[in-house]
């Protein structure tokens, strides 16, 4: 079982909403061996992992998936379950699988989705050594495997206190991400994201922080405030702390100035001694110590958020009872630590109980030692501050909850967690000696979520509403998908420079690059999904427009989780037929769908109604559908009106929109540039689903019109997208086609220019097929009386010479073609095809990259920068 590759598709892809591992997967000489025919193989994967009865698989019931086993199964299915429940044992459980073969024999794509990306490599890895354990009855430590991928899954994946909020926030439709391989993560996108750590937010005051670590200051300001805290001074030095307690005249608590998670912190302290090696204790976890007076009562901790109290938990001793056999050492392990909520992750609501020098002064303070054994029912108090894990929030007093709101106010904070001492949360503070104690920035989360007695509370949606107050605010700004065979440039920057025309500042990541408000920040192809997540990170931004490229959903998925519109200009016979086992316009169809599938209930889907596959994503949105056509009696938009739905289509020369049967007429043809006056109808398609969409987003008329018209269709704000240039009666058309529909559309284009002889340069791509090759090469021969080629790749795919060859039998074959010219460089191409084109004829240019291209022409035709863009 080989693994040729695994892919990590991040966002929405042809297999689900959600993130998923793609693993290939070569079963080389087991690829035709069932699980039904490898002797003792169920027997050992099913005592290795009994709780994988819970799968129910296509049987649809428990128990399922075994059934399946005892069919008779192959491994590549058996792979994906075992993931899956390796997974879900690591406590991030996750259901969705899928494997499939493809048209090779004995490989498989096996998708198994996942929460953290690392921890689901690893758990595809350990299930492939446990696959081969099974099958050639080879020992395997289950146990010592579950151990190391929890305590990995315990180091990579998010903490209970994150998930919780970022829960929270997909509950409201927030999209959150995470940034960084710690607690850091952004929710919404652009203009409207908002950033936590944990439990801190972007308005939590650094300031504020730095007065919550600094416990003097602290108490000094909550005092000038009104706020209990008790007496107390920090102090310098084992005799200054001894000093200090004895000015105070009773018990005492010594703890750090600056600590937190109550380390540190030795409580209900009398002797000389004592107090002493408390400080030293104290002093390792900060970096100065406070000597204050002791509250008798239960510590608590309250959660504020904003300016409410949204939580309170208190906290109990800890104790052991004597059975006069076993000393206090071993009745906290018997006693305390085998408690399965105790332990040392983040996800268990209770500490393990360590015995520290801390405990050692409790101890000593009740007359024992670790290893004393205590008479048959005595209780002995081994730690006084434990985990807290009672809820009391329905029992607060509203006088405390206004203390503890006014707390974290006086600090600065807007979440933050106050610890309080009392003896009753339901009775003020100052009825029974009650004080705050502390206040913290960062408070722990768990404490709330899981309570040992008591219910959990929302904490994380508390956290979340804080961060967007208005109940209807998702934290999204619109954004705009584009794919489909060819067109989906252009119409990304046509959607662009409508959004631009309404007043939006717009980030756009197309094949040219990412633009953000107008400006280029990066030059090549970004039309995949690193790049429209990046484009979501800027803060400035309040739309976006993704150009969405076949081959960025097949690597990685979508860059977004959810789109307001999603375009698809068309399918047509494809495009890069034959790879990734993508072989037919059919199969295309299934990454094309990919945008239209994550559209939200508000949102549009803008369809080509001219294109069947096309047509069919209709079912497949979850918001409305607007179609676009040339044609406005298309039977497809025909019964689309009919039954009340929009469509935007020509008629007359007019771009109209069409709701139902009323008609509004938008924009004439011949005042849209891009278009040549209506006889490029490809362009003209482009304009109608950029139309759509931006009445799809609600744009005025007025402001989609600008939009359009401001759009030139030049070297400037469209390069190499059928960018016609004129010099000495010479017409140049420069085009980015590279497949057999696009080529086909910008002959049918130029075939409406007067022009009576007509020259191309051209190169088909490495990755196509050998048929796609030369069926572009006969479309030329047809239809140019010169043709140039040359080659813009490097031999990657095919050796040197090849794409020329193939293109050239096709090009023989063509019944106009008069000269034939082969030269390698594209640049020196176009240099000869300059020479010997005529006045009044035409040269058609397929382009090499956007800079190189605009470049050379701007050399060509002798122009400056301004006079191309013209």
């Amino acid at each position: 079982m080989i693994f040729r590759k695994v892919l990590a598709l991040r966002g929405p892809n042809i297999w689900s909403r959600h993130t998923v591992l793609e693993a290939w997967v070569d079963l080389g000489a087991l690829k035709d061996t069932s699980s039904a025919h490898i002797p003792g193989f169920n027997d050992r994967l099913m005592s290795w992992l009994p709780t994988m009865i819970e799968h129910r698989c296509s049987v649809g019931e428990r128990g399922g998936f075994f059934q399946r086993l005892r069919w008779g199964t192959y491994l590549a299915h058996i792979l994906e379950h075992t993931t899956l429940e390796l997974q879900t044992l690591c406590g991030t459980p996750v259901g969705y699988g899928r494997a499939r073969e493809t048209s090779e024999e004995g490989l498989f794509k096996v998708a198994i989705r996942y929460q953290e990306e690392s921890l689901g490599r690893a758990c595809l890895e350990t299930a492939r050594d446990l696959l081969m354990a099974a099958v050639f009855d080879l020992p395997f430590d289950i146990d010592a495997n579950l151990k190391r991928l929890r305590e990995f899954a315990d180091r990579v994946c998010l903490g209970p206190s994150t998930n919780a909020i970022v829960d929270a926030a997909r509950a409201r439709n927030i999209p959150a991400r995470r940034l960084n391989a710690g607690s850091l993560v952004q929710f919404g996108q652009g203009k409207k994201q908002r950033r936590i750590w944990t439990a801190e937010t972007d308005l939590t005051s650094a300031i504020a922080e730095s007065i919550a670590q600094d416990k003097q200051l602290t108490k000094t300001m909550l005092a000038a405030a009104g706020i209990p805290v008790p007496e107390g001074r920090e102090v310098e030095s084992p005799e200054d702390a001894w000093n200090a307690a004895q000015a105070i005249e009773g018990p005492v608590v010594v703890k750090p100035v600056d600590g937190n998670h109550g380390r540190g912190v030795c409580m209900n302290l009398t002797d000389e001694q004592q107090i002493k090696v408390a400080y030293g204790e104290a002093l390792k976890e900060g970096s100065g110590v406070i000597v204050e007076r002791f509250a008798s009562g239960a510590e608590h901790r309250l959660l504020v958020v904003g300016k409410k109290l949204i939580a309170a938990a208190a906290g109990d001793a800890v104790s052991v009872i004597g059975d006069g056999q076993h000393t206090i050492r071993e009745l906290i392990e018997l006693q305390v630590n085998s408690d399965p909520r105790r332990g040392d992750d983040e996800t268990k609501p209770l500490d393990t109980l360590k015995i520290t020098p801390l405990t050692m002064i409790e101890l000593e303070h009740q007359g024992f030692t670790p290893d004393s054994v205590p008479p048959a029912d005595v209780k002995v108090i081994v730690r006084r501050i434990d985990n807290l894990s009672r809820d009391v929030t329905d029992i607060v007093h509203p006088t405390v909850a206004e203390h503890v709101v006014l707390a974290a106010q006086v600090v600065g904070l807007d979440i933050a967690g106050i610890d309080l001492v009392t003896q009753d949360i339901s009775r003020p503070l100052e009825e029974q000696g009650g004080v705050i104690v502390e206040v913290n920035a960062g408070p722990g989360l768990l404490m709330h979520l899981k309570p040992e007695v008591g219910s959990p509370r929302p904490v994380g949606e508390a956290i979340v509403d804080h961060l967007f107050p208005d109940p209807n605010d998702n934290g999204r700004i619109p954004v705009v998908s584009v794919t489909g065979t060819n067109g989906k440039t252009t119409v990304a920057r046509l959607v662009t420079s409508i959004l631009k025309a309404s007043g939006r500042t717009v980030g756009l990541a197309c094949t040219d690059g990412i633009t953000i408000d107008g400006r280029t920040i990066e030059h090549g192809d970004c039309a995949g999904p690193r790049s429209a997540r990046n484009v979501l990170l800027n803060p400035i931004l309040d739309a976006a427009v993704f150009e969405a490229a076949r081959g960025g959903i097949l690597r990685e998925g979508l860059g977004f989780d959810k789109c307001d519109v999603a375009i698809v200009t068309n399918i047509g016979e494809g495009d890069h037929l034959g790879l990734q086992f993508i072989d037919s316009p059919k199969e295309m169809f299934k990454v094309k769908r990919t945008p239209v599938d994550v559209v939200m209930p508000t949102g549009t889907a803008v369809l080509n109604a001219t294109d069947p596959l096309v047509v069919e994503m209709k079912e497949l949105s979850a918001g409305s559908v607007t179609f676009f056509a040339l044609d406005p009696m298309h039977p497809v938009i025909r019964a689309h009106r009919d039954a009340g739905h929009r469509a935007v289509v020509v008629r007359d020369g007019q771009v109209v929109l069409s709701d139902g049967t009323e008609e509004t007429s938008l924009v004439a043809l011949e005042d849209l540039p891009c278009t040549h006056g209506g006889r490029v109808d490809f362009q003209t398609e482009n304009v109608l689903a950029a139309t759509a969409a931006g009445w799809a987003l609600g744009l005025s008329l007025n402001e989609i019109r600008n939009g359009l018209q401001s759009f030139q269709g030049n070297l400037q704000d469209d390069p190499a997208r059928f960018n016609v240039l004129e010099s000495a009666e010479k017409t140049i058309v420069v085009m980015d086609g590279r497949n057999r529909s696009a080529l086909a559309a910008v002959i049918a284009a130029i075939d409406h220019f007067p022009h009576s002889k007509r020259s191309v340069i051209y190169s088909a791509e490495e990755d196509r097929r050998e048929l796609d090759i030369v069926q572009q090469g006969q479309q030329l021969g047809a239809s140019f009386d010169r043709v140039f080629l040359c080659e813009i790749e490097n031999g990657v795919d095919r050796p040197v010479g090849e794409v020329t060859r193939l293109l050239r039998s096709g090009v023989e074959e063509g019944s106009r073609v008069q000269a034939i010219n082969e030269i390698r460089d594209w640049s020196q191409a176009v240099d000869a095809a300059w020479r010997e084109l005529q006045s009044g004829e035409l040269l058609l240019i397929q382009s090499s990259t956007v800079p190189k291209t605009v470049k050379k022409l701007q050399t060509l035709l002798g122009l400056e920068p301004a006079e191309a863009a013209a």
